[in-house]
């Protein structure tokens, strides 16, 4: 089995300093007028994200300005992470990650917008190993977030040499865009109501299961570990 987790509102929270930090790339390399107002972040791949502040800025040439961007973001990241200590695991985490990476059986991966290098050092900031999430799918990784989910099950299978279907795929995430890209791929979802979104709306957009946050071990766990075909819709 595979599960793959989404960082922002899943694993942890930073109290928008990557949002911060975004803005703060964008006006030391295109002036003080660089605004993120009225751009959508909410489980969105950051390389989108980057296209949409193209637009909104009026930047030439975004294609080529966007290493030069995804740069100097990493930066100011790692400086306001740093400095204010803002990276904080959300309820329940630590003890849930490290469960299940002692079951064997199991694959911990990521599944999320982030850049490779700024979602390790959210992580590894927040105070989980980055490490314990063998597989990942990144925000350049697809053009859509539906794009992940066979990006992270082949991986799995060059790494592990065995295939492995959909229905033992779970995504746990935060967001109306993690339950979508689990549908569309035949994956199981797990929506959990510690960001923007509510049970309710996690519920609507299609959950297999959506809790308040991922604090019950053993409720998770043991939904987790349940075959796909005995398991009812909650």
């Amino acid at each position: 089995m595979l599960i793959l987790f989404d960082i922002d509102g899943t694993l942890l929270v930073t109290r928008s300093a990557g949002v911060h930090a975004m803005a703060d790339a964008g006006r030391e390399l295109f002036g003080d007028q660089f605004s993120v107002e009225g751009i959508d972040f909410s489980g969105r791949l950051d390389c989108l994200i980057w296209k949409d502040l193209v637009t909104s800025n009026a930047i030439a040439d975004g294609d080529a300005n966007h290493e030069r961007f995804r740069i100097t973001y990493g930066k100011h990241l790692h400086r306001r992470l740093h400095e204010t200590s803002t990276a904080t695991l959300l309820p329940g985490v630590h003890t849930l990650v490290h469960r299940l990476a002692e079951k064997s059986g199991l694959t911990l991966g990521l599944l999320t917008g982030n850049y490779p290098e700024t979602g390790r050092l959210k992580v590894q900031t927040a105070g989980l190993d980055p490490d314990l999430f063998t597989i990942a799918a990144w925000g350049i990784d697809g053009a859509t977030r539906r794009d992940l989910p066979p990006v992270a099950i082949r991986r799995h299978h060059e790494a592990s040499g065995r295939a492995i279907d959909p229905e033992q795929v779970v995504i746990i995430g935060d967001t109306p865009h993690d339950i979508d890209c689990a549908r569309h791929n035949g994956c199981r979802s797990l929506g959990v109501a510690t960001g923007a979104f509510d049970r309710a709306s996690l519920h609507a957009c299609g959950a297999d299961l959506a809790v308040n946050d991922l604090s019950d071990t053993g409720l998770v766990v043991d939904w987790l570990l349940t075959q796909p075909a005995a398991m009812p819709k909650t």
